[in-house]
């Protein structure tokens, strides 16, 4: 009988269906387990080949969770909230709303097409306002513990986009969504504390069973780093100091100018009249740039001089100010004590500006208590003495030429460890004794202190846009800001006619009266609404906690079902979400347990990042136009064909290039398998040692192979033990060793295994039944090859039993004919066995 896969997976759709076979049954008694895709967004362009292989994996490791005896959820959702939908929806001149409905009913039709065995009775969508409610409830639980709060600030701009977006969303100076390159507007946003949760975010990573490349990825955004907090006073500014942080404080003599960035809040303030005009247009063009142009290693250097000079804590001395454009506001404190000596960008910069060079740290072997050493001469002829006042005199006049110094004592670039020069009192000591040494110094006279920075700045968590959840936030003159009552939640997104960007820097909301227009919710006067709605990541940085109750509409998710399902234990999606989803999931989960809703702080115990699908070398895209649509695929191969090729192409964590060729070489594979079932199947034959033995060892293997993720090579074994099966069936193959086909099966081809189960004479699910085990007697050789040798040279090689006695192997060498000559005439002196290896034979004359 041929195999017809598209009945046979039609039939067993149907059926799934209809008896609602994959809704979790939570008072099974069974043990649980929570397997988790990372929910899409449904784009217009549907699902292709290359996002059928993350939904393939996550469902076969599902199923094959549910065959060990597990009760698992495996739940579906839609990203439906965002910056994607609502443009997608401009370009085609229809509401974000029906765009979106339409390419959910897509998605979900061809998710259902997959075979998955998603609980669709617990489908969420995050633009539906009874999910939408709840993310709105934890930002009003935000507010009021002082994590969300407003503030104006330089922001990411996208002019296409005409909305702001957070450090995360700005991919090599462009808009991660469209392309366009971001510029920089002073805007109130609405912020959310993550660095409040900045050490918990770190130090947790250790206790997660993540890839290690994500985890250094996060380490690395977050960016925590040791170090001191410096203060330098403004000269003639008494109201006026700069904070800098240093990791380098043992560096701090050697700090001969310092940098601000164009648009720290000193700048206007200490630039001289003199310099206005220069500072002004300066900070006008770099506003302009993007923070990745502007940290471009190797680009030129430019700066300004400010007129004004800082008062060097240690010292006195002073040294002068500049902006530019290589040092981010948005990074540390916006402000750096510039250490040319030591440090690449200061040294480029101090080349570039005629700026004073003084190494303060030599390499042991330098002498460290001879300061003249290491130095080039200097081309406005300083005398190479530790006392600076040459450089510093030089600048007094207050011109931005007499600030690039004309006397300046010039070193090498020197990075290395080694001892301090050039320090005053503290000359000799090692780098790090200067550190504690300087930074006690300065903490004794209150104008520094040890202390720990973080990369990571605070969440931009709003967006001029239509399409997001409304921040919950009520703005009454005499109130102030009043959070939205819980009772009044949601705020509904307004339908509207008009939804495009403004580029004002409004949300399309603002436009909206009956919309703007509310009540104070204490004092009930006349009050206005936020209009600026929520990042697409809002919906997603919790939905994995409404899935185990989704239907509650007295509260987000009841403690006792989320502590009975979470942590995830296993959490599979891309790897390009790793800085993004995966650590706001985490902020909110961390701050959600803070609240005391749920008892653990980490939402995802186990990551799996499957690699991507490629055409032609790159990844696919409808843009590119190398997209594979599945739906052509099904129709002809099927979908268990598919399925299995997905994870046939490769190792699941690598990149992988589509091959019809071996699609088709799998699609003949199953039919293979198919006919060799039909020819067994109504007469199975009595069981014998040798198909027990290649079933307990087919069985060990692919085990082993599911339990290290290694599913290329699981598909790899069904074809190894359908050919063993084939080479043995003479004898016919008995009914054991086909219901161990067809349930192993199940996971990879779920249609094709349940119409095995069924054609075995199951009536109930083939996932009823259990995953099968194997008992390791059974995987041990009956015959072994062991090497004979003759004092340490081998000799011959011989076959014998795997249990072979000591005596037995021995004599079993000795008369072997191609031994025998070697010992005759001899006598052997020691004879030594490794069993299941050697026989080694020691003789003499």
């Amino acid at each position: 009988m041929e195999y017809r896969p598209q009945e046979v997976e039609k039939k067993w759709s149907r059926r799934w269906a209809e008896s609602r076979a994959y809704e979790v049954r939570p008072d099974s008694g069974k043990p649980k387990y929570y397997a988790l895709d990372m929910f899409p967004y449904p784009s217009g362009s549907g699902l292709h080949v290359g996002h059928w292989r993350g939904y393939t994996i996550s469902d076969v490791w599902s199923r094959y969770k549910t065959l060990q005896g597990y009760e698992v959820l495996h739940p579906m959702g839609w990203d439906a909230f965002g910056l994607p939908a609502e443009n997608a929806a401009i370009k085609l001149g229809i509401h974000p709303a029906v765009s979106t409905a339409r390419n959910v009913a897509n998605f979900k039709r061809q998710l259902q097409e997959i075979g998955a065995m998603y609980d669709w009775s617990r489908e969420i969508n995050t633009s539906d306002p009874a999910f939408y409610k709840w993310t709105q409830f934890f930002f009003v639980k935000m507010f009021e513990r002082g994590l969300a709060y407003r503030k104006k600030m330089p922001i990411n701009w996208c002019p296409s986009c005409k909305t702001g977006l957070a450090n995360e969303e700005v991919v090599d100076g462009c808009c991660e969504r469209c392309g366009t390159e971001v510029t920089k507007r002073v805007m109130d946003q609405w912020m959310l504390k993550i660095t409040a949760y900045a050490d918990r975010l770190t130090d947790d990573l250790d206790k997660l069973d993540w890839p290690d490349k994500v985890k250094r990825m996060q380490r690395n955004w977050i960016g925590r780093s040791r170090g001191a907090r410096i203060f330098f006073l403004v000269a003639g500014h008494a109201d006026a100091r700069i904070e800098v942080f240093t990791t380098r404080p043992d560096t701090l003599y050697g700090a001969t100018y310092m940098v601000l960035a164009p648009e720290h809040p000193l700048v206007d303030q200490i630039t001289t009249e003199a310099q206005r005009d220069a500072v002004d247009a300066y900070v006008k063009e770099t506003l302009k740039k993007s923070a990745v142009a502007r940290q471009v290693v190797d680009k030129t250097k430019t700066g300004v001089f400010t007129g004004a000079y800082a008062e060097h804590p240690l010292t006195g001395q002073q040294i002068p100010i500049w902006i530019a454009d290589y040092v981010l506001m948005e990074y540390g404190t916006g402000a750096i004590m510039a250490v040319p000596a030591h440090d690449e960008r200061d040294f480029e910069f101090a080349q570039a500006f005629g700026l004073p060079i003084v190494q303060v740290v030599a390499p042991e072997t330098n002498g460290a208590g001879d300061s003249g050493q290491g130095r080039e001469s200097g081309s406005g002829g300083f005398d190479g003495s530790v006392d600076a006042s040459g450089w510093t005199t030089a600048v007094e006049s207050g011109s931005a030429e007499a600030a690039a110094g004309t006397a300046a004592a010039v070193t090498g670039l020197y990075t290395g460890p080694g001892r301090l020069i050039n320090s005053g009192p503290y000359d000799g000591l090692t780098v790090e004794e200067g550190k504690r040494a300087i930074v006690a110094a300065l903490a004794e006279r209150g104008i520094g202190e040890e202390t720990v920075t973080y990369r990571m700045r605070d969440w931009v968590f709003a967006r001029q846009r239509y399409w997001g959840e409304p921040i919950p936030i009520i703005y009454c003159d005499q109130c102030g800001t009043v959070p939205v009552p819980v009772e009044d939640l949601p705020v509904r997104l307004p339908d509207v006619e008009r939804y495009e960007p403004t580029g004002t820097g409004e949300s399309p909301l603002a436009a909206i009266d009956s919309f703007v227009h509310t009540t104070c919710p204490k004092c009930g006067g006349p009050a206005r609404r936020e209009t600026d709605t929520m990042p697409q990541w809002a919906g997603s940085s919790w939905y994995f906690l409404r899935y185990p109750d989704p239907h509650n509409d007295r509260e987000p998710f009841s403690r006792e079902a989320a502590n009975e399902w979470l942590p995830v234990d296993m959490y599979i999606g891309g790897v390009e979400h790793a800085v993004l989803h995966l650590l706001y999931a985490r902020f909110f989960t961390k701050v959600i347990h803070d609240l005391g809703m749920i008892d653990f702080d980490e939402p995802f115990q186990h990551l799996f990042n499957q690699g991507m699908m490629t055409l032609n070398g790159a990844k696919m895209s409808k843009s590119k136009g190398n997209v594979v649509n599945p739906d052509d695929i099904i129709a002809t191969a099927g979908t268990d064909a598919l399925r299995m090729y997905e994870l046939f192409v490769g190792p699941p964590e690598e990149d992988a290039e589509w091959n019809d060729n071996g699609l088709e070489g799998v699609s003949r594979f199953l039919g293979r398998l198919y006919r060799f079932f039909d020819q067994h199947v109504e007469h199975p034959a009595p069981s014998r040692p040798e198909l027990v033995k290649l079933r307990h060892r087919f069985v060990a293997q692919l085990t082993e192979r599911m339990e290290s993720f290694r599913l290329n090579t699981a598909v790899s074994a069904f074809m190894e033990y359908l050919n063993a099966l084939q080479g043995v069936a003479g004898n016919g193959i008995d009914r054991e060793s086909l219901e161990t086909l067809a349930v192993t099966l199940a996971p990879f081809a779920p249609h094709l295994g349940e119409e095995l189960w069924e054609r075995l004479g199951h009536t109930e699910s083939v996932f009823t039944a259990e995953w099968p085990s194997y008992d390791e007697q059974w995987l041990r050789d009956d015959e072994v090859e062991v090497a004979v040798q003759v004092n340490g040279r081998i000799r011959a090689r011989l076959t014998i039993s795997a249990d072979a006695t000591q005596e037995s192997a021995i004599a079993a060498a000795k008369s072997n004919p191609d031994v025998a000559p070697w010992l005759e005439g001899k006598t052997v002196v020691k004879e030594i066995f490794v069993p299941g290896r050697l026989v080694n034979l020691v003789v003499r004359d």
